[in-house]
């Protein structure tokens, strides 16, 4: 449909692109894409967790029907179920030079899309600890987190198993890239005695953003951009013993009605003056290269930001 109907539906996190600090209703790099383009993007932030948006547009994909979205980014491992199912379009290279280009080299070949012929990273981060600086002292480690009398309550941990129970592991001397089944199991326990303890208030998605701003948390397992974007007085802490270390992808669902508006809408977010625009706002880790160049005009300060260019 891309040819005749200039629209897009576009579904991705909480706090994940630019914002007009005047006007929290306009996303600049959009609003420019539908100006260079003529596509207007319906720009949705309606993915809480992977598991649970898979869980929204899963029948239709069984069923073989348009899941209403052109287009969406989820973590890899998430990425990597969806291509195995047959539930996401090749893409066409050719509407892609800009990714062609400008991908860093470390993101160009994962073990589940070696030549890229599905994805495109849109941002990476780490999960470690966030905490509400006015409220508690540092929180150093993933054992203060779930064992300091202080925080008692106060604390979310993620619905992503990966990073929950990867924080875990790191913290009891393990790889969370190689594990046995007991390592696991002593780090479920170990989450299981924090939760019987009232330690943990909720297991969250990306809504445990509203639980910090509500006050209602004072520490949590969160990512790295989200408590950036945040400002005041939260703080991130990579913990004393790691985090981890991901990347959500663009990708195209089967049967999406609007494959080369979203393949457009791709390449255009490869240009290194947009994706410094985006990432100087969600300070997430960046794929594209050439983007520290362009954020420098923008805010020099960032250029140093670990966050950003870790």
């Amino acid at each position: 449909k891309s040819d005749t109907d200039k629209t897009l539906n576009f579904s991705n996190w909480q706090l994940y692109i630019d914002v007009d600090e005047k006007d929290p209703n306009k996303r600049p790099t959009l609003d420019e894409f539908t100006k260079q383009t003529g596509v207007k993007v319906s720009y949705v932030e309606d993915i809480n967790d992977n598991d649970s948006f898979y869980a929204k547009i899963a029948p239709a994909l069984r069923a073989g029907q348009d899941t209403g979205k052109d287009i969406f980014a989820l973590t890899d491992w998430m990425a990597a179920r969806l291509i195995r199912q047959g539930y996401v379009q090749k893409v066409d290279k050719a509407n892609l030079p800009n990714v062609d280009k400008n991908l860093i080299d470390s993101l160009k070949a994962p073990t589940w899309d070696p030549q890229r012929e599905h994805s495109a990273p849109w941002q990476s981060g780490v999960t470690g600890i966030a905490y509400n600086s006015a409220k508690v002292g540092e929180v150093k480690s993933v054992e203060e987190l779930l064992t300091r009398a202080d925080l008692k309550g106060k604390v979310t941990v993620l619905t992503e198993w990966r990073d929950t129970i990867g924080l875990i592991l790191l913290q009891q001397g393990k790889d969370p890239s190689n594990f046995t089944d007991d390592d696991f199991m002593n780090a479920v326990d170990y989450l299981q005695k924090s939760n019987d303890s009232g330690q943990i208030r909720q297991v969250t998605g990306n809504d445990y953003l509203t639980a910090l701003e509500n006050k209602d948390v004072v520490a949590v397992i969160g990512w790295s951009g989200d408590v950036a974007a945040l400002g005041g007085d939260y703080e991130f802490s990579l913990p004393e013993s790691g985090g981890t270390l991901w990347t959500d992808n663009m990708l195209i669902p089967a049967m999406a009605g609007h494959q080369k508006n979203a393949e457009t809408v791709m390449n255009y977010y490869y240009d290194p003056k947009a994706a410094a625009q985006v990432a100087a706002y969600v300070q997430y880790i960046t794929p594209v290269a050439g983007v520290q160049e362009e954020i420098a005009k923008i805010d020099p300060s960032l250029t140093e930001n670990q966050l950003i260019f870790p």
